[in-house]
């Protein structure tokens, strides 16, 4: 209960549903041969997000309009969810070449394009 509500405190309403993310291990750690890693994370709307944690970036909009645009949140629930899902060994693993991967981050570009 503790750390429910410290998590609750710090980082708000994205808590909950960060929680709710894990729970149903929404959580991908897509990782190629060369090492690099990329997260993907299934929102509850049911889209896809890529999430970035070493440059604390996600491809939501929530993450733009809230944490970039306003400033008004220090991360999205779906970045949240990749920190805990780190800190509880609760990520799926996904091994993929090196051309699957920069398929992943360029379907990325060119939904926001």
């Amino acid at each position: 209960d503790t750390f429910f509500f410290r998590l609750k405190f710090i980082f708000g309403s994205s808590a909950v549903p960060a929680l709710d993310l894990v729970d149903q291990r929404s959580v991908t750690r897509v990782r190629s041969p060369s090492g690099r890693t990329a997260y993907q994370v299934l929102g509850s709307s049911g889209k896809l997000y890529t999430c970035y944690s070493s440059c604390h970036f996600c491809t939501c909009p929530a993450f733009g309009f809230t944490v970039l645009q306003k400033n008004e949140s220090l991360l999205c629930k779906h970045i949240l969810a990749v920190y805990l899902s780190q800190a509880m060994g609760a990520c799926q693993e996904l091994t993929v070449s090196e051309e699957q991967l920069t398929s992943i981050l360029l379907a990325e570009e060119e939904d926001e394009g």
